[in-house]
């Protein structure tokens, strides 16, 4: 049993002097008169705060009543002595013998019932817990590692078993904490706060623990042990965390991939993980798409002292997920094997960060763009820095395919020029989407007979546009159209100071011949019952 602190041991002796009245007993040892009601109550459920009264009591009972050997010594005097009122005490010694011998019966019972509580290992029922996991609860059991991560796709119910571990750990380690971390705060309470009360319930130890939302917490009440629940956004909380007794020895990262990078991740452990002999460290996480990212290459990177584990939806019984989630997963294995892959699959089988995944660069022959029937074409207006672009591209719908036929791309290249480009390649048979920053060079386009309309702006409309592009598959043909292959293949999303993938399309990067095959799809699109 762990020793009282000099503040737990004033409580306790002030509480037996005054009758037990915890509240004032927590203000005449000291502490704050704010809290003196609730630190009272916790100091009752903490099992070395509750011994230290007990054996105090029975001190203090032993010198008011007296023992059985002085009972024994009572009546036998009694009994020697003829007198009938000295037959009245013998009668009442025998009355309190019984009541003292019920009492030592009920104090040893309880003394072994306390002991086999703290010597009783918990194992949770792992019929709870898909087999595949099975292997590393039994190592997280035996201390085999500090680190355990969990990565895997969607259904993978592997923040489920992190969740349920982090219930077992405290049961059976009565002087640890456990710290639950994820990036942002505002994302504790339907995540991870959610989870571990689901994996109380699921334990069926509802009444064994007692929860706060302001802040988030949730407390073991036998032991007082806690579980914290704070966001890397506000670190002075996290360092602000001081357990009134024992230490952090539990840390869990949800969604690891969301933090800023290794460096954050190590300075919350820093800060948590401080004094105590036992630790276990979880980190869970989808893994992005893009193998560079670095949650992606951390794992790539662990030493001996982590554990690495991988599972997907598939090691999980079919009824625990619905049938609903089976068959989207499949729908989406059918329609985009690669886009399963990943979510599903947990696979990051991306190219390190292009905006567009779905790239095939092969020859398309002229007997091919003869069959072609569903034309687009687009231009995006520059002179100089900037390109002037023109694209022209094919549509397939049914695979929803666009081929790129031609293009032209160049700069301080007048109106006139273009114009005359396009009509000496007999591209005037389609409709010329135009960005419409450039009105006047629309018009100067119609005055030469060409079939141009400036595009249709409007908020989210550069975002809906490339979500739709991204949908799609590519082809690019390096021989026709040699700036689509180098805009596109290069095309990636910026990335912070330590290399993290930045959300939000690039800017600053050549994209002209990109925004040209936005403007020629947009009436596409934009068309009702086409989805991005």
């Amino acid at each position: 049993m762990d020793k009282l602190t000099p503040k737990q041991k004033a409580f306790a002796d002030n509480y037996i002097e005054n009758g037990g009245n915890a509240t004032a007993a927590a203000v005449s040892a000291g502490y704050s008169g704010k809290t003196a009601k609730i630190i009272g109550a916790q100091n009752l459920t903490k099992l070395n705060v509750l011994g230290y009264i007990a054996e105090r009591q029975k001190v203090i009972d032993s010198t008011k009543i007296a023992t059985l050997q002085e009972i024994q010594e009572i009546r036998t005097e009694i009994a020697r002595d003829e007198e009938t009122e000295a037959f009245a005490r013998l009668k009442a010694t025998d009355s309190l013998e019984k009541a003292l011998r019920i009492k030592e019966e009920q104090e040893e019972k309880q003394r072994a019932a306390e002991e086999a509580l703290r010597n009783k290992t918990y194992h949770m029922d792992l019929d709870n817990i898909p087999d595949a996991f099975h292997a590393a609860i039994r190592a997280i059991r035996n201390r085999a590692y500090l680190e355990y991560i969990f990565k895997g796709g969607r259904g993978s119910t592997k923040s489920s078993t992190v969740g349920m571990v982090v219930v077992e750990l405290l049961k059976n380690h009565h002087d640890i904490h456990a710290l639950v971390c994820r990036k942002v705060a505002n994302t504790i309470k339907d995540s991870v706060y959610n989870k571990i009360k689901w994996a109380i319930g699921k334990q069926e130890f509802d009444e064994e623990f007692t929860s706060t939302k302001s802040p988030y917490e949730i407390t073991l009440k036998a032991t007082g042990q806690k579980i914290y629940f704070r966001g890397a956004d506000d670190p002075d909380k996290i360092k602000s965390i001081n357990p009134e007794f024992g230490y952090i020895g539990i840390l869990w990262y949800e969604e690891l991939d969301q933090f800023s990078g290794d460096s954050e991740v190590r300075k919350i452990e820093q800060s948590a993980i401080r004094g105590g002999e036992l630790a276990w460290i979880f980190k869970s996480f989808n893994p992005p798409k893009t193998a560079n990212n670095w949650a992606n290459e951390y794992v790539t990177e662990v030493g001996e002292n982590t554990l690495v584990h991988s599972s997907t939806y598939l090691d999980v019984p079919r009824d625990w997920l619905g049938q609903p989630f089976i068959e989207k997963a499949e729908h989406l294995k059918e329609i985009n094997p690669e886009a399963y892959e990943h979510e599903y699959g947990g696979v990051a089988n991306g190219n390190g960060g292009m905006v567009f995944e779905y790239l095939r660069f092969e020859a398309i022959t002229d007997e091919q763009i003869k069959t072609f029937d569903r034309i687009y074409q687009g231009v995006d207006w520059g002179w100089f820095p900037d390109a002037y672009a023109f694209i022209r591209a094919y549509y397939d719908r049914a695979h929803e395919t666009i081929y790129f036929i031609d293009e032209n791309y160049c700069h301080k290249t007048s109106n006139e020029e273009t114009a005359n480009w396009i009509k000496e390649h007999g591209y005037d048979d389609y409709t010329i989407t135009c960005d419409s920053n450039e009105n006047k060079s629309v018009d100067d386009y119609r005055s030469r007979n060409l079939p141009a309309r400036a595009a249709v702006k409007g908020p989210g409309s550069v975002e809906y546009g490339f979500k739709w592009l991204q949908r799609r598959t590519l082809v690019i043909d390096r021989n026709r159209t040699p700036n689509v292959y180098e805009e596109f293949k290069n095309y990636e999303y910026d990335r912070d100071k330590d290399g993290n993938i930045i959300s939000g399309y690039p800017e600053g990067q050549d994209d002209h011949t990109i925004a040209a095959t936005r403007y020629a799809f947009e009436p596409l699109f934009n068309k009702r019952g086409n989805s991005a």
